[in-house]
């Protein structure tokens, strides 16, 4: 082996040495930003953190942590970005959470009716439920929010509490008056010309459970209104 030859293996060597030792450095300095980030409750320097651990050191742990962060942020695009959109066999539990609420977040009800279908499929729960429920009659489908509202009925517990953010000052009500409420709203889509009392009545039964439904009052109104406003023309 001559001079020349012997130099070009020893430098690459010793530059392979320190980009190893370097990234070590990076990975243990990142490791610490993020623990110091997460005593500090610092959303977004936990974020930066994570990002660099990703790129540093990639694991299906940390890229899911990542996603489960920016939902959790309010960054549903970012989520679905990292994640994907699509249904996997890999998904884990985590993941099909992320997505569903973070397609339901960004407009997208059919696509997160098929991650809660497979949260709800694995575990099913009131909650779950009432998600599948109130999605399926955005997208149309009476007919299977119905099913979903019947298993919401049946197992809900008194215990069990669905927050509601349309007024200025968000509020919680027994899951199961929300049940009745989305029961309510499928009784009037079947026939939005006819079903007004019959809507009526079942959104004054929400009340009786939870009489500061506000929602359920602004549907009452609602309601009421359009059947008024047919009986003049």
């Amino acid at each position: 082996m001559n001079k020349l030859k012997f130099t070009l293996i020893l430098a690459f060597a010793f530059t392979m040495q320190m980009q190893s030792q370097n990234s070590s450095d990076l990975l243990a300095h990142y490791k610490a930003y993020y623990a110091q980030m997460q005593q500090l409750g610092d959303t977004q320097g936990i974020i930066n953190a994570m990002n660099h651990l990703t790129i540093l050191e990639p694991t299906v742990r940390r890229l899911d942590t990542l996603a489960y962060i920016y939902m959790s942020d309010g960054k549903h695009r970012q989520a679905i970005s990292l994640l994907g959109a699509e249904v996997n066999e890999s998904d884990t539990d985590l993941d099909s959470q992320v997505k569903a609420i973070s397609l339901k977040s960004l407009n997208e009800p059919k696509l997160a009716i098929e991650h809660y279908e497979v949260l709800y499929k694995r575990k099913p729960s009131p909650q779950l439920a009432y998600e599948l429920a109130d999605l399926k009659i955005i997208t149309d489908d009476l007919t299977g929010a119905t099913i979903n509202i019947s298993y919401g009925i049946a197992y809900a517990t008194s215990d069990m509490m669905k927050a509601y953010y349309e007024s200025q000052t968000p509020y919680q009500v027994s899951l199961m008056a929300g049940f009745v409420y989305l029961k309510a709203i499928i009784k009037f889509r079947e026939n939005p010309e006819t079903n007004h009392d019959a809507s009526i009545a079942i959104l004054e039964e929400a009340l009786q459970i939870a009489p500061n439904f506000n929602l359920a009052t602004i549907a009452i109104n609602a309601i009421g209104s359009q059947k008024e406003s047919l009986e003049t023309k």
